[in-house]
């Protein structure tokens, strides 16, 4: 939305394909049908979504809501999907806003009914205002725990447990960048009002938990154990909510063959972009947390200096232009940065909750576990492709979103090399799915 807003800003014609059947992306869901309630429970943070999305209404651009790109090319042209009905674009410029996705938690258990993710849970409450009706467990660590738990209790939802994988240790080692954390200190403030409205309402909170696995009968979760305070302990929990971070969804960088590099801070794979978001895919450009993890509000700036290189790259404004009105959002950018490296180092994922036992599953699609992929490591595989295809491991309907990081972890753990020499899934379009019918109705249209 905000690389729409600048880009009609400085005279282009834009248009914003998007899944969602109102503006508002992942992060302000449904903002402009949100009520005064449901804007209370999810707090200041999400209704200041309106004002972006209301910007984003009057600046002139066109809107196709319930649009899902199933392949964008290097030559710059769009296949999309609207309403069912084939659509082909080309465009001088790309931008990919394609945002997070939660990390995969691969525990025992996390394949069970009545788990889900914590993410998943807020969408149902952004989009339909649906909440728990039993007293959920939510487990792993990461600011989108917390917040939902705080959301949870305003919404009148009893918390039946907290389990926070992050450790003391964790807590140390961030202090190595205190002074960015207090730079930014509003977030900082914001996070530990969180904790305080959680403590008050007398949550069961365990720290430092290892040992993560949950436990049921007939394919439902029925409890979850752990390990904490030195002892093993075991809570009833037909609902189990799991979260350890977000990382950038890179499938369509990945099938543009775009260059990719590992971040090791964040653990996860991140496109290679310059300052203005663009590729090495010439006008093709990633704005916000599809280019690397920096919240909403970076995400929102970094939007608009994409929306900037993109009219620069047109011939809209000059370089010197671009670049004077690139400067104060560059700083007012780095604001939000500052407290980045203290929060990737404090809930910095456990191994064992990243790289999973032999008998866990790793492909839900296609039920393949860890020790299955092991074993073709061991035959000789040396990369997610050629797992792929051994196991079928990453060929199902989420099409490697699930298990990719997983099967990187895991491979490069076995072979003793570094992710990034493992590699990653060779993404191929369809990027979403699209039925045999509609691929050939876009056939008839291209001739």
């Amino acid at each position: 939305m905000a690389a729409a807003v600048e880009a009609r800003q400085h005279g282009m014609s834009v248009l914003l394909l998007d899944e969602q059947e109102t503006p508002g992306g992942q992060i302000y869901r449904r903002v402009t049908q949100a009520d005064e309630d449901r804007r209370r429970i999810l707090g200041p943070d999400y209704a200041r979504g309106s004002d972006l999305a209301r910007e984003f209404t009057v600046s002139g651009a066109e809107y196709w809501p319930r649009t899902a790109v199933w392949q964008v090319t290097r030559e710059r042209r769009v296949h999309a999907l609207r309403d069912g009905r084939v659509a082909a674009l080309e465009a001088r410029a790309i931008v990919l806003a394609t945002g997070a996705m939660e990390r995969p938690f691969p525990i025992p258990g996390w394949t069970l009914s009545g788990v889900m993710t914590a993410g998943a849970a807020q969408i149902l409450m952004k989009s339909a205002g649906i909440v728990p009706g039993q007293a959920p467990v939510l487990a792993g660590c990461g600011p989108l725990l917390y917040l939902l738990a705080w959301q949870y209790l305003r919404a009148g939802v009893r918390i039946g447990a907290i389990l926070d994988t992050a450790a003391p240790a964790d807590l140390r080692a961030a202090l190595r960048h205190a002074s960015g954390a207090l730079a930014g200190w509003p977030d900082l403030v914001k996070g530990l009002k969180l904790l305080s409205g959680i403590k008050r309402h007398r949550v069961p909170h365990y720290k430092g938990v290892t040992g993560l696995a949950i436990q049921g009968e007939d394919g439902c979760a029925q409890r979850i154990q752990f390990q904490a305070d030195g002892r093993t302990r075991t809570l009833p929990a037909s609902l189990v909510l799991l979260h350890q971070g977000v990382v950038p969804n890179t499938q369509i960088t990945w099938s543009l063959r775009a260059g990719h590099v590992w971040d090791d801070a964040q653990l996860c794979w991140r496109p290679v972009v310059d300052g203005w978001g663009e590729l090495d895919v010439p006008g093709i450009y990633v704005a916000g947390d599809g280019a690397a993890i920096a919240g909403a509000r970076a995400a929102e700036i970094q939007g608009r200096l994409t929306g900037l290189g993109a009219a620069a790259a047109a011939g809209r404004l000059t370089a010197a232009q671009r670049d004077a009105r690139a400067a104060p959002l560059v700083r007012e950018r780095q604001s939000f940065l500052r407290i980045r490296p203290f929060l990737d180092r404090l809930y910095r994922p456990k191994d064992e909750n990243r790289i999973p036992a032999d008998e866990v599953m790793v492909c839900r699609c296609e039920e393949v576990t860890a020790g299955r992929l092991r074993d073709d490591v061991r035959l000789g595989c040396v990369g997610p492709n050629q797992v792929k295809s051994f196991s079928r491991c990453g060929m199902g309907p989420c099409q490697g979103r699930q298990c990719g990081l997983t099967v990187t972890e895991l491979i490069a753990g076995t072979r003793q090399v570094p992710p990034a020499d493992a590699g990653y899934y060779r993404i191929r379009p369809p990027i979403k799915p699209i039925t045999l019918a509609q691929l050939a109705k876009e056939a008839e249209v291209n001739e």
